[in-house]
């Protein structure tokens, strides 16, 4: 993300700077016409759609399992609505954080521009993936996926879910859609665009997945482990960008990010090869939403190998360039200490005569005490 210069000139109606400069307040005129359309009844049913979370069920009480009634939630195409809304909400946050906090901060830190983008982004990320640890770590306790680790398969498809599990899928989604009109509005330079893509692509391909095919439950465990490791390399370089002498956050993060990846490994494994390959019903049904057949649960498997593959990977090169910079570092500044200590060792031999210069006292340098005899 590059740094946006405020100017004096006011740039012309619905230009690129104007949009640029005025999205939040644009995008918060779209969200309040939604807000706005609840308060009538003609539009009332539709605004609904994209404000609140559709397809409930009403379980009613029974003695054996609770007093109360419960609702519960499926997914179905005016998601996508509601989504969109959300979105637009997850677009405004963005803006007052990076208006409120992040400019602040940077204004008074002076940073270059290299480290003012980095900075911009690990604020945004760290911020969402605190929120999402939480959010997501009550929902784990609250339905005791924790405490049960077979939770993640049984009773599969587990195509009702709670009214906070689907929101917080809902507003996964909307944020990660969220990053993609943030290209544009940030200024992203064009070598960073293509990077920036893929790595929203996979979350977004993977948090998809996990709410379409009916592992909600899987998906949440991985999301929670997966942002705890990305929120602490973020933090991490927050500390780093204020002193880089701050390296402690880094190494506790390499030894999580390993463990993460194993760990992720090790519930997949589990879920697909263990608790769902035994279960009885694996056959293809889409009016129930059982995908529980061998063709997807290779397939998803193998979409989660890979993308831990490829974080590998990218993880080994990132520790081998901090090494080398490391190493190549440190003969730079043995060298200078070597130079800069022969330097004073010369000029010190210079103001005593040594090799036959003439010292600043010519009554004791050897011509002139020969002259004097004569």
């Amino acid at each position: 993300m590059a740094i946006r210069k405020k100017s004096n000139k006011n740039p012309p109606v619905l230009s690129h700077e104007f949009i640029v400069q005025n999205h939040a307040d644009i995008v918060s005129c779209m969200a309040m016409i939604f807000l706005l359309g609840l308060m009538f009844e003609i539009t009332a049913k539709a605004a609904v759609i994209f404000v609140t979370l559709q397809y409930n069920v009403t379980i009613p009480a029974t003695e054996e399992q609770s007093a109360e009634t419960i609702s519960l939630y499926y997914y179905g195409i005016k998601d996508l609505a509601t989504i969109f809304f959300y979105m637009l909400v997850a677009i405004i946050i963005h803006a007052i954080i990076q208006e409120y906090v992040l400019d602040k901060i940077n204004r008074k830190m002076h940073f270059s521009k290299t480290k003012h983008s980095k900075f911009n982004e690990s604020g945004q990320l760290s911020a969402f993936y605190l929120f999402s640890c939480v959010w997501g770590t009550s929902i784990l306790v609250s339905e005791n996926y924790i405490s049960d680790p077979t939770s993640l398969w049984r009773d599969y498809p587990h195509t009702l879910i709670p009214f906070q599990m689907k929101f917080f899928y809902i507003l996964q989604l909307a944020y990660w859609f969220h990053a993609f009109p943030e290209l544009y509005f940030q200024k992203t330079k064009k070598e960073d665009i293509f990077r920036q893509i893929v790595y929203i692509g996979l979350y977004l391909f993977h948090i998809a997945g996990a709410y379409l095919l009916n592992l909600t439950h899987l998906g949440l465990v991985l999301l929670v482990l997966h942002y705890f490791v990305e929120f602490l390399f973020h933090i991490s370089r927050l500390f780093y960008f204020s002193d880089e002498k701050y390296q402690k956050g880094f190494s506790l993060w390499a030894v999580l990010f390993v463990l993460g990846r194993l760990l992720t490994l090790i519930l997949s494994v589990l879920t697909f090869g263990f608790g769902l390959a035994r279960a009885e019903d694996q056959q293809l049904n889409f009016s129930t939403g059982n995908f529980n057949i061998l063709a997807v649960r290779i397939s998803v498997l193998a979409s989660i190998c890979m993308t831990q593959a490829f974080m590998m990977w990218k993880f080994i090169n990132f520790q081998l360039r901090r090494w080398r910079e490391h190493s190549s570092s440190q003969p730079q500044s043995v060298k200078k200490k070597f130079v800069s200590a022969k330097g004073k060792n010369s000029r010190r031999e210079r103001e005593n005569g040594i090799n036959g210069t003439v010292t600043s006292n010519g009554a004791d340098s050897p011509r002139s005490r020969k002259d004097k005899s004569s």
